[in-house]
């Protein structure tokens, strides 16, 4: 029984301690792949590629190491802010301008609709405006005569007919 105890004391700091460290890589993974390389490869950190990339794997480290720490996420988000400019971002923060830049794209898609939508039915309402019934009596069109009119309909009865 002691000898249990004892081995118990002794495997489960381990065992918890290799769940620790586990626990915060992958939230220095998930940390890192809020950030760019500053390398200049255009890729996310976690996922820079660069032969001998020395940055990323700086980078990497002082992100691990705030999280040995204990740093929340957002202090570590502000130091690599304050280091590298808010270029470190691998996507802009959805606040400020920022936010403006977000939101511009569903404001022209849903201005453009209205416009689209106000053309069309000014575009229809002309065509409905300059038509009248075939058989309307008395029905006018702009800019043919009623005797004009009659005589283009009795060459298309002629024309017409087999």
């Amino acid at each position: 029984m002691v000898v249990a105890a004892l081995t118990m004391g002794f495997l489960f700091p381990v065992v918890s301690d290799a769940r620790q460290a586990q626990a915060s890589t992958s939230r220095g993974q998930s940390i890192g792949g809020k950030f760019m390389c500053m390398c200049g490869c255009n890729q996310v950190l976690t996922q820079c590629n660069h032969v001998g990339c020395t940055v990323s794997t700086t980078m990497l480290k002082q992100i691990d190491d705030a999280v040995t720490r204990g740093d929340s996420d957002d202090l570590i988000t502000q130091n690599f802010v304050q280091e590298f400019g808010t270029k470190v971002y691998a996507e802009p923060p959805k606040s400020g301008l920022s936010l403006v830049a977000w939101m511009l794209p569903s404001i022209y898609l849903v201005i453009g609709t209205v416009v689209v939508i106000f053309v069309i039915s000014r575009w229809r309402a002309k065509v409905h405006d300059g038509m009248a019934p075939a058989g309307a009596a008395g029905a006018s069109h702009p800019g043919i005569s009623a005797a004009d009119l009659e005589r283009a309909r009795q060459r298309v009865a002629r024309e017409t007919e087999d």
